[in-house]
């Protein structure tokens, strides 16, 4: 639940004081870095929701995890560096609040050396074959590990790991070799000429990875590392940006942005042009292609960046940036020549991530189907796009097809606008309260639908799974609470917190919005149901459940170790709109039909068998890995067979989006939407949710 906000009045003294003073009279770095962390400090001390004391306890968790976050894996840090690194160990809550800070760098510098040990390591133990008839096995569990003793430890940790993936890779060359057995390029492979070129493609992944980590792991970066270490102990949703992540952080928000309207791919290691939006700037070029190579990217003018060895992702961020801007791009044509293209960035609008809707053709009558994959709100703009209003104009459209009830599907909606979400509700529930809030310090507040009109009162069920979150609990507990819809799946995500992004320094422009450091998201409040209950942690639990193949797995707010608590309020005044009697008949009647279903049942036996196999040592011998996985494949293939229908469902855009799908002036935006259509028509989740409708209207 993200709302921008400005700073509390005390807080832009501090920060306006902080920052200015800290511009004026020193131009070092580490000298800034300080005074904005202090300045963070601060704000997490005095406004956070539910703030831990930063203190020498505080201090000694900062100190584990940022160790946790520069090396998750626990390959790199030898046990001696850990050790010589302890003296900072109750020092760093003195650095929160304005000592010098020393440990990140050191702790960094340290890291770094390290990791060219570790290539050179790599590189020597996938020099030789690896004998896989052995009887040995791994613990992929980092969790229970601990940094390796000493070098020799650090060898056999990475001999072992490294004989792990190339097994994996291994084991996929004889499969790929048994299934071309009339292919000459594959018949006349023996079984060390695979073996070798496993150790090839493991060790050519691995120079990609660590190449990008060397240039991407500057001092910046490690301070962005080090603060986010500290805000995520306050709770997992405190999280600092800095300038570049906040700009994406709100494109993410407003589904606008302002680039060149290209989608890149990874391509073996070389980011290449996947398509062009159909009237963005690189389409409009001319020059642009698909294929063709990015080398560097440039800001104006400025010295280029080369971003070999970068991620996507990485890419984008360069790529994109304010409207009107130059940005230009050196790339490797297909026929091996370069070529420095300048682009002005303009606006993209994400529209594949807005509101769409289709109908469902039923032998009783229509069912329409909305999909929102985040309740996205645009407000720098006064006509951007917000998802309540797109939605009503998808209920709009459903309902001129005559539609006999909707499915609004909220699977892996992981939330966004508070407002819209009492936007939304008020299109179901006639005026009246939607959510509570409270802070620290003060009685809840309750966010109500203001509006006494309804723009839908037929049937309505709401889909949800474990990444439905935050808004999307918010949105199926107020429809759950009011009796106003059915909500279907499994247990949703359980964040029950309100964050808001509190700029931090000037301004950057006057249009964007942007600061020099960026921004904090910060948890300020929590929400509540309007029946008092917190969603945090419990989530919401739908009144049909459905077997789902990640249900016993450890993916939710209740498996973060800073979560906040779960806790409960008064009840708000509001009235059910349908007796418990007519949703008991509706649960009783869809319980009973998934019960026989066989494909649910085989998927809620599996998803125990996954659960029960997620944490184990695996084998490193030959025969005993390809059995493992066999057994893993053929269950994890089971699933994505018996989550397919296998007679389709009748399912068709309304008749304004026709042009959408199947004439779109962007032939490869036009085959993702035809895509996400045959995808959907074969969802054995939405067939259910479809016959849950037609029980509702049968008791009606």
């Amino acid at each position: 639940m993200l709302r921008r906000t400005v700073l509390p009045a005390v807080l832009i003294i501090l920060l306006g004081v902080t920052l200015w003073a800290f511009k004026r009279n020193s131009t070092d770095g580490d000298s800034k870095e300080q005074m904005l962390l202090t300045a963070i400090g601060t704000i997490l001390e005095q406004k956070h929701y539910s703030p831990k004391t930063i203190d020498d306890n505080f201090s000694k968790q900062v100190f584990a995890k940022y160790l946790e976050a520069i090396n998750p894996d626990k390959d790199i840090l030898l046990k001696q560096d850990v050790d010589y690194l302890k003296k900072y160990e109750l020092t760093l809550d003195d650095e929160i609040h304005g000592a010098p800070l020393l440990f990140y760098p050191d702790a960094s510098a340290i890291y770094l050396k390290r990791v060219g040990e570790a290539m050179q390591l790599y590189k020597d133990i996938l020099a030789k074959p690896f004998d896989f008839t052995t009887k040995e096995e791994i613990n992929l569990d980092n969790d229970k590990a601990d940094f390796p003793a000493d070098e020799a430890a650090r060898k056999e940790l990475w001999r072992k790991r490294l004989k792990y993936l190339v097994l994996d890779q291994y084991t996929d060359l004889l499969q790929q070799r048994s299934r071309n057995m009339t292919d000459t390029a594959w018949n006349t492979k023996t079984d060390a000429q695979l073996e070798q070129t496993a150790r090839t493609k493991v060790e050519a992944v691995l120079e990609r990875s660590f190449n990008r980590q060397k240039l991407i792991f500057t001092p910046q970066e490690q301070f962005n590392t080090y603060v986010n270490v500290i805000t995520d102990l306050m709770d997992p949703h405190t999280e600092y940006f800095p300038p570049v992540e906040s700009r994406s952080f709100e494109e993410d928000l407003s589904g606008r942005f302002y680039g060149i309207g290209a989608q890149l791919t990874d391509d073996d290691g070389a980011i290449k042009i996947a398509s062009l939006i159909t009237g963005s700037p690189a389409w409009k070029s001319g020059k642009v292609q698909l294929n063709d190579e990015i080398i560097k990217v440039g800001q104006g003018k400025d010295e280029p960046v080369d971003i070999r060895g970068y991620a996507v992702t990485d890419v984008v961020k360069l790529i994109r940036g304010n409207k009107g801007t130059e940005v230009r791009i050196t790339f490797k044509k297909v026929d091996g020549t370069t070529q420095v293209i300048s682009l002005i960035r303009d606006e993209i609008v994400q529209d594949e991530q807005f509101a769409r809707s289709a109908v469902i053709n039923e032998p009783t009558g229509k069912i329409g189907y909305i999909y929102l994959p985040e309740f996205y709100a645009d407000f720098e703009r006064t006509n951007g796009n917000r998802c309540s209003q797109d939605v009503a104009n998808e209920i709009i459209k459903l309902e001129k097809a005559n539609v006999k009830g909707i499915i609004l599907d909220l699977r892996n909606n992981g939330g966004g606008s508070l407002p819209e979400v009492v936007n939304m509700v008020g299109l179901f529930v006639k005026q009246g309260p939607v959510v509570q809030v409270k802070d620290r310090d003060g009685k809840p507040t309750i966010l109500s639908d203001n509006d006494t009109s309804v723009l839908y009162t037929g049937p309505l069920a709401v889909m949800v799974n474990e990444f439905s979150a935050s808004a999307s609990e918010i949105f199926a507990a107020a429809i759950q609470d009011y009796k106003r819809g059915i909500i279907i799946g499994s247990d949703t995500y359980g964040k029950g917190t309100v964050q808001r992004t509190l700029p931090l320094g000037k301004p950057l422009d006057m249009f964007s919005g942007q600061t020099e450091y960026g921004t904090l998201k910060l948890t300020f409040e929590k929400f509540y149901r309007i029946n008092g209950g917190s969603t945090q942690l419990k989530g919401v639990t739908p009144d049909i459940a459905l077997p789902d193949p990640l249900d016993f797995l450890k993916v939710r707010e209740k498996d973060q170790s800073s979560a906040l608590t779960w806790d409960q309020i008064s009840k708000a005044d509001y009235t059910e709109l349908n007796t418990e009697a007519n949703w008991n008949n509706l649960e009783t009647s869809a319980q009973s039909r998934i019960q026989s279903n066989a494909a649910f049942s085989t998927i809620l036996k599996n998803a125990q068998w996954i659960k029960d196999n997620a944490d184990k040592t695996y084998s490193l011998n030959l025969q005993e890995y390809q059995k493992e996985q066999a057994q893993l494949r053929a269950v994890v293939k089971q699933d994505d067979s018996l989550s397919r229908l296998v007679t389709p469902m009748n399912i068709q855009p309304v008749a304004q989006d026709s042009s959408k799908y199947y004439s779109n002036a962007d032939s490869l935006k036009g085959n993702r939407y035809l895509q996400w259509l045959k995808n959907i028509q074969k969802d054995i989740y939405i067939n259910e949710a479809v016959n849950v409708v037609n029980d509702i209207n049968k008791e009606h």
